[in-house]
């Protein structure tokens, strides 16, 4: 267990039956009541960002979160193939962990899996992204007034 007056950055926890990151945090002592600590968390599953305030003393599960990195392959189904950067073992991802960003995708791109133990729980494509678009036969209609 972890005292919220522990908090630092980058720190994992399970919430109301979700795992959440601490992003950023403030320790407040006001002049009158109780001290307490001001934080922003990012939920890992659905990368919702919240602000949450925890009084001083109450105490927090820690979860241990490994982050591999991973190769994108190509797509099969409703999964994506991605390599183990370390080990070479080929894994399925389920689309739905990636909410949509899968089509800024291409083959060979590095990606991090979150794990908890032996389960994903996100994954984090690459801020940037650079793709090449190839469009035949298209007749652009540029008005200027």
């Amino acid at each position: 267990m972890v005292s919220a007056s522990d908090f630092k950055k980058g720190l994992t926890f399970e919430m109301d039956g979700q795992v959440y990151i601490v992003i950023d945090f403030q320790h407040v002592k006001p002049g009158k009541g109780g001290a307490f600590v001001r934080t922003t968390l990012k939920n890992l599953k659905t990368g919702r960002v919240i602000d949450n305030t925890f009084r001083s003393g109450e105490k927090i599960e820690p979860v241990r979160v490994e982050r591999r990195k991973f190769q994108y392959l190509y797509s099969e189904g409703e999964n994506l193939v991605c390599m183990d950067q370390e080990t070479f073992d080929h894994i399925n991802i389920p689309v739905e962990l990636f909410d949509g960003k899968e089509v800024y995708l291409k083959e060979s791109t590095e990606i991090d899996v979150l794990y908890d133990g032996e389960n994903i729980i996100s994954v984090e494509i690459p801020l940037f992204v650079i793709l090449k678009l190839h469009i035949q036969n298209l007749v652009l209609k540029v008005i200027c007034n």
